[in-house]
């Protein structure tokens, strides 16, 4: 992989743990000559990234709206910067220069972004690994969850394993450059349609 997609809070949250982990990310992803992309931002989680990246000697490249570059959110050190008109063309920018998907700890923002990348994976629009960074187990209850919608039917066996989870960005990596593409062909029940 020569680029990953960070998706990731703009807040820090309260465990200095999820600080780290964007930390050790960063600056794991510099080592690996892995560019950064993100959301461009300087604050939260996602500026701590983008900082232990480039401290370490990686190149971060920031996609922006327009509307959070105008109130001054935009950090100022990237390699490159690309402003888009609005937050669907964010993901659809980052979704291009990206090889791969790893969301650390975030809000609401991050969860939507995380499960559009999963369900263009699902519709078979890309093949890239998709993973969550699992710190302190901040993501045990949409794991959960995932597990529940498979038994309940709505996601296939088999299209659980489209989701990707560790407890260090060491092991993410390592679970994405082993990831397989998972296909199926149809996922929806031809009953339900007669």
């Amino acid at each position: 992989m020569q680029s990953v997609c960070v998706f990731c809070g703009s807040s820090s949250g309260l465990d200095p743990a999820y600080v780290d982990a964007a930390n050790r990310l960063g600056r794991l992803l510099a080592e690996e000559h892995i560019t950064l992309v993100y959301g461009g931002a300087c604050v939260g989680l996602m500026g701590a990234v983008a900082d232990a990246t480039l401290a370490a000697g990686g190149k971060a490249i920031g996609v922006l709206p327009d509307f959070l570059r105008r109130k001054e959110l935009a950090h100022p050190r990237l390699t490159e910067i690309h402003v888009v008109n609005s937050m669907h063309e964010r993901k659809a920018r980052m979704a291009e220069l990206a090889e791969g998907f790893i969301a650390l700890p975030g809000g609401m923002g991050t969860l939507e972004e995380f499960c559009e990348i999963i369900t263009w994976a699902q519709l078979g629009l890309h093949t890239k690994p998709c993973g969550l960074l699992n710190v302190q187990s901040y993501y045990e209850p949409l794991l959960h969850f995932i597990d529940r919608m498979t038994t309940e039917g709505f996601i296939k066996e088999k299209q659980k394993g489209l989701v990707l989870s560790a407890e260090t960005p060491e092991e993410m990596l390592a679970a994405m450059r082993t990831f397989e593409p998972i296909r199926v062909e149809k996922w929806v029940d031809t009953r339900a349609r007669a």
